[in-house]
């Protein structure tokens, strides 16, 4: 009987079972054996692998062995979940690369044993299937899948990890390297993108889908007809001659996405590019080499604080008052017709599902508003995100107007208006009056002042900030900014709509720019002030590459546009003094009538020639390494400061706040660590921040 290998010895924080059941289906002349994956627990706790785990499916295999005249093996899972990989928090237990390398070694032998079974083997993919669930499924000779199964993927690259039971061998030698490096690169550095059940369908991952609701019971049939020979699974052939050059061009856009920050998604690279010709045995000794020293690295370390800060303070926001408190919001009003307010609205109407109104200084613009909104609905319908039925209901939700008077029965009205605290002032003042007594009143401000705009309400306490960042159905950071007037259940209120909304949601205090816009404010500042002392637009860009993010600092610019740039650092300057400079070259592109900058075939904004004409520049050129300690030396004492002027509760909320709004990657663990690890922090305050990471 087969051995399997030594596991290192500590125990699953919840052992998934493997459960065997024996049954006769017509027309198979045998047995099935169906293996049933559960922990226990709902589907609000996914199944994972521990080493009792890896041991529970391997008995479950030698019990099917034991059994006579088996003519089929098939593995689905608990409901909703297939199997959602190995337990993160097992993780810190793996001290030595010998231990590490062990789990990948164990992970290979139980899951060949699905691969060279002599019986047909299949997996019936009911729900999330992540990592090593759908490593497992791989190994398996046949897979269906239920179409609107969730969270389907290989996450690994995005917490610092590399797929290591059998992913990066298999998967590209099924579905070619191109369709396997999305899965394996391009998702998981897009802020972690998951695929559903159908996606995986079409990539070829899977073999047939059926619905949900008999999905078991199809799914059996079907396996039985392609043991009997009566269904035949046709899989295309892979084009190996195209393979060398799909992942060199896959290569040179993982180093323009992580800028060489990202030591698993090179690994992952040479992994993929090993399949087109390693046997099978030795690509899952590479694997094994690369998971161990992945998972003994910092990078992994990071990750799993990354990990528990989304996934616990994600769920139980910091500040957050009981949800008990808040109010129930059954009709939405948005100040505004323009793209953010639109995005806005959609937004409410998709989640919520209640009625939108938005209105604007005309009828015409705010019906071009609604087109807007009507246009976005019309793409998910075409992309097959939402039904026909659901379309219609969307679409009938959202109205708009140039009559303010419809704000009288909103529970909640949100503006997104120009910038500027005069016009929003003048906004609340026309709008509060029209308002019925408990209804909340909203501004999307990315920075001004909450407290001065609320002002001269009459119901100060009705008034909170919910800083939505721009694209909005995109960008998963809520920053939920309340007053020393705002009420406790208008704060409730804004964190149960932010999670209706499917935001996470970080409490900040209404100091200037909250929490992202003003780190990243003193990054550019630091930028700007270097350009303008002569350091060469192209080496300031490289200054931040170490730390990963998924834009150098002109390609922001771009993005956000140089005049609302201008307006952040300007207010911030104004606020906080010369931590964040003015500068002459950006007051220029800013008030330039021509465009300053442009977006290339690469879709990323760089300096039109208009742009660097503009440039006056010093004599004084710093490194992309100088200027990398003056960011994140600028970095560390603007974060020091923020926590000294209780903008968050603790370093945690900063780092949270990155990750999901500015996209500081997972790898690095947050801000405050790696500040931590490269000794900013304690050359800027004196000491780390000590946010989970030593």
């Amino acid at each position: 009987m087969n051995q399997l290998p030594t596991l290192p010895e500590f125990p699953d924080e919840v052992v998934t079972e493997a459960h065997v059941r024996f049954t006769e289906p017509k027309g198979l002349g045998g047995k099935a054996a169906l293996i049933t994956l559960d922990n226990g627990f709902d589907h609000n706790r996914p199944n994972s692998y521990g080493p009792a785990g890896i041991q529970k499916l391997w008995d479950a295999l030698d019990e099917i062995d034991a059994e006579e005249d088996v003519k089929l093996i098939a593995v689905t899972g608990k409901p909703f979940i297939f199997l959602a990989g190995a337990d993160i928090s097992a993780m810190p237990h793996l001290e030595t690369h010998e231990q590490a390398k062990a789990m990948g070694q164990a992970g290979h032998a139980l899951y060949r044993r699905l691969k060279d079974s002599s019986i047909p083997t299949f997996a019936f993919v009911n729900g999330v299937t992540l990592g090593g669930g759908m490593e497992l499924a791989l190994h398996c000779h046949y897979r269906t899948i239920v179409p609107t199964a969730a969270a389907i993927g290989l996450p690994e690259v995005a917490i610092g990890l590399i797929p290591g039971w059998g992913g990066t061998q298999l998967l590209p030698n099924l579905i070619g390297p191109e369709k396997a490096a999305q899965v394996v690169l391009r998702n998981p550095l897009n802020q972690n993108k998951m695929l559903k059940g159908h996606d995986a369908y079409k990539l070829g991952i899977a073999d047939a889908e059926f619905e949900a609701a008999d999905f078991l019971e199809r799914s059996l049939e079907w396996a039985v007809d392609v043991v009997n020979g009566e269904t035949t699974v046709e899989r295309p052939e892979i084009d190996t001659n195209s393979w060398d050059g799909v992942m060199a061009a896959v290569e040179a856009e993982v180093d323009e996405r992580t800028h060489g920050a990202s030591p698993a998604a090179k690994r992952a690279v040479e992994l993929l590019r090993l399949a087109k010709d390693a046997e099978f045995d030795a690509g899952c000794e590479a694997e094994d080499v690369a998971l161990a020293d992945s998972m003994v690295s910092p990078e992994c370390k990071s990750s799993l604080y990354a990990f528990d800060l989304t996934r616990k303070l994600a769920k139980k926001p910091a500040g957050a008052p009981k949800k008990t408190l808040a109010k129930d919001v059954n009709k939405v009003g948005v100040i505004g017709a323009g793209l953010m307010a639109s995005q806005l609205a959609l937004l409410f109407a998709r989640r919520l599902e209640v009625p939108v109104v938005m209105t604007d200084l005309d009828a015409d613009r705010a019906q071009k508003g609604v087109d807007y909104v009507n246009g976005e609905i019309d793409k998910l319908e075409s992309k097959g995100r939402i039904d026909k039925v659901k379309a219609g209901k969307l679409r009938g939700l959202v109205s708009g107007t140039d009559d303010k008077s419809v704000y009288g029965d909103c529970d909640l009205v949100i503006e997104a208006v120009f910038e500027e605290m005069s016009v929003k002032k003048s906004v609340f003042a026309e709008v509060e009056p029209l308002l019925h007594d408990e209804a909340l009143l909203v501004t999307n401000t990315s920075g001004l002042s909450i407290s001065e705009m609320g002002s001269d309400l009459n119901k100060p306490e009705r008034l909170v900030g919910m800083h939505f960042f721009n694209p909005v159905a995109v960008m998963p950071l809520l920053e939920i900014i309340p007053t020393e007037k705002t009420a406790e259940e208008t704060l409730a209120t804004a964190f149960v709509v932010g999670k209706k909304l499917k935001k996470t949601c970080v409490k900040s205090a209404d100091r200037p720019a909250f929490i992202v816009n003003r780190l990243l404010g003193r990054m550019l500042g630091e930028v700007a002030r270097a350009v303008d002392e002569g350091t060469p637009v192209e080496v300031a860009n490289q200054a931040t590459d170490p730390m990963g993010l998924p834009m150098r600092p002109f390609e922001l610019l771009g993005l956000v546009g140089a005049a609302v740039a201008e307006h952040l650092v300007t207010h911030l300057h104004e606020d906080l003094g010369d931590r964040f400079p003015l500068s002459e070259n950006q007051k220029r592109m800013a008030e330039s009538k021509e465009p300053v900058f442009e977006k290339g075939s690469n879709g990323k904004f760089a300096l039109t020639e208009h742009g660097k004409s503009l440039l006056q520049q010093g004599d004084a050129a710093l490194t992309a390494d100088e200027l990398h300690e003056r960011i994140v030396n600028g970095l560390a004492e603007e974060a020091g400061l923020m926590l000294q002027e209780g903008v968050v509760e603790g370093p945690e909320q900063i780092d949270l706040a990155m990750i999901m709004g500015a996209g500081f990657p997972f790898w690095l663990g947050g801000l405050t660590p790696y500040l931590d690890r490269i000794g900013a922090a304690e050359k800027a305050n004196g000491k780390k921040f000590a946010a989970g990471l030593k």
